[in-house]
């Protein structure tokens, strides 16, 4: 992955956090963030593949931090912001890319999954950027970026009820922060993915199933996690900055709206 010409602020604004970096689009986003200056701190629920990952870009020379925890924890979210503000002194990136999906139908999604589903991919981003803001206002200035996708104004492709409402739900929190936090110089704004060829699709859907979707994209293949992480890199970069509660499709033309 080759470093891309982005400017994140002055040297003090170059201190991001990413949900879900262990793997797909989120350990993209954090070799790209990490490649062009920035100190990431890595955050993913499972310890083991957030270390690995973490060494693995720390070999190449790349400024990162893993802190494992799970999003829908205030008491785990505390510690991963005060862990980011022990070791580089600030955050001033905020990346909400964890999430979780699975493609029950509503008749026979139990209670509990309607609210580990909804709980990781909202509550999840409500958490992480209640918890960074007070540090961005102080600093009066910021980026926050929300996973939303395609979902979220439409209908999933292939996760069920829970993920589409999640994701609609980002949505309008994207919106809403966008507008509180504009006059401390924070950009609040949402990606929304279509099918990206990630772990997490390949685990629900066959190769079959898989060509069979690109087939029916505009643009016949499925999404690449650099794709992702390059929309991403735009977002929080200075050259983003009149850009503010809005939410950006990436999905070869699956939705046009």
């Amino acid at each position: 992955m080759n470093q891309s010409n982005y400017q994140f602020g002055s040297e003090n604004t170059r201190i991001a956090i990413v949900t879900g970096g262990a793997q797909g689009m989120g350990r993209a986003v954090s070799e790209l963030l990490a490649r062009n200056g920035v100190s990431v701190v890595i955050n993913d629920v499972n310890k083991s593949a957030v270390e690995t990952v973490a060494a693995e870009l720390e070999e190449l020379g790349l400024n990162v931090k893993p802190v494992a925890g799970d999003v829908t924890s205030s008491k785990d979210v505390d510690r991963l912001v005060n862990e980011t503000i022990a070791e580089f002194g600030s955050v001033n990136i905020l990346v909400n890319n964890a999430g979780v999906l699975r493609p029950t139908k509503v008749i026979d999604i139990e209670e509990s999954e309607w609210d580990f589903v909804v709980g990781v991919n909202l509550k999840g981003t409500f958490l992480c950027s209640k918890a960074v803001l007070p540090y961005m206002q102080t600093q009066k200035w910021g980026r926050i970026v929300n996973f939303s996708s395609t979902a979220g104004k439409n209908v999933s492709t292939v996760g069920g009820a829970h993920y589409t409402s999640a994701k609609a739900g980002i949505l309008g929190f994207t919106r809403h922060l966008a507008k509180e936090s504009a006059g401390y110089g924070i950009t609040v704004n949402s990606v929304c993915p279509g099918l990206i060829d990630t772990e997490m699709v390949n685990s629900t859907i066959s190769e079959e199933k898989k060509q069979e979707y690109a087939n029916s994209f505009p643009i016949k293949r499925l999404g690449q996690v650099r794709e992702v992480a390059d929309l991403v890199g735009f977002l929080v970069s200075d050259k983003a900055a009149y850009i503010t509660g809005a939410s950006i499709d990436i999905n070869g033309g699956d939705l046009m709206i």
